[in-house]
């Protein structure tokens, strides 16, 4: 089957690496073709305005924390999280073919990767740190535009795709840098991505409480009682209404049915309450 994914970003970034490898994981005969988004709005408003697409966006990183913006894109969309992937973000130096590391004298790439690699730019203070829009266009702007002398700091599939010589690997500081990402389908098309309901572990909900003592208490209770394990519980404050938070709220289990059972028991107790989706977790050893 083709799958047309959109990506924030531009080829060979990580968003599309992280797509290369959860489908090929996971729908091995599936062809896989990625369109670019410049924001992560702009690819919501394309899931929007086609059902066929599929999307995959970064919702947390060990490093930067989560990414809430893109809790809110997903919230008031109408799309379902089908599914998780966890990737290592490694970083390489690249360059031209045949360029020598002792003739670089700039190093291209997004603030947040050149910050990453701190550590290894202060071994080579002769190398000028640039920055721009992202690491994968860093790659891209070195190989079309010829330029010697630069090399850029970025993913190994960008390096690869845009057929730059690699310089130096895990050039990062922190080893223990992954970014979490959700794989995101219109919920009338999703049926052909979703694993059979006895394999989803996995769910993300969305709710707000009344401004009562003890509220959030009391669900997390019945949450524990039901033997559901909460990975993640993000609160954001909502805008307008002082002092009340909208949770968002990652639970894993063995049981479906406890699930079920489990979200049944909380539902009179929550307001505005949304499933963003039941899915497999990603078993991604990290």
């Amino acid at each position: 089957m083709d799958r047309n994914i959109t990506i924030q970003g531009i080829n060979g970034c990580f968003h599309d690496a992280a797509a290369r490898e959860y489908f090929a994981k996971h729908h091995p005969d599936d062809s896989v073709s990625v369109i670019p988004c410049a924001t992560f709005d702009d690819l919501f408003a394309q899931l929007a305005d086609d059902s066929t697409l599929i999307g995959i966006v970064a919702i947390e990183n060990t490093i930067a924390g989560a990414l809430l913006p893109n809790h809110e894109l997903l919230r008031k969309s109408r799309l379902k999280i089908v599914g998780e992937h966890k990737m290592r973000i490694s970083h390489v130096l690249c360059a031209l073919p045949g360029t020598p590391i002792e003739s670089i004298t700039e190093v291209n790439s997004h603030p947040m990767a050149l910050m990453q690699c701190e550590q290894f730019l202060h071994g080579h203070p002769s190398m000028k740190k640039a920055e721009t829009f992202d690491t994968a266009g860093s790659a891209r702007m070195i190989a079309t535009e010829r330029l010697a002398g630069h090399a850029a700091i970025c993913g190994e599939y960008a390096a690869r795709l845009y057929g730059l010589e690699i310089l130096e690997s895990g050039i990062e500081t922190n080893r223990r840098n992954f970014t979490r990402f959700l794989i995101l389908a219109d919920p009338d098309r999703s049926t052909s991505l979703l694993p059979d309901r006895k394999r989803c572990d996995k769910a993300s909900i969305v709710f707000t409480l009344p401004h009562t003592q003890g509220a959030l208490s009391k669900v997390l209770t019945i949450l524990s009682f039901y033997d559901m394990n909460l990975s993640k519980i993000q609160s954001m404050p909502i805008i307008g209404r002082e002092w009340e938070y909208r949770f968002y709220i990652d639970l894993t289990f063995d049981s479906y049915s406890r699930y079920s059972q489990a979200i049944d028991a909380i539902r009179p107790l929550l307001s505005d309450f949304r499933s963003l989706g039941e899915y497999q977790s990603c078993k991604n050893e990290i």
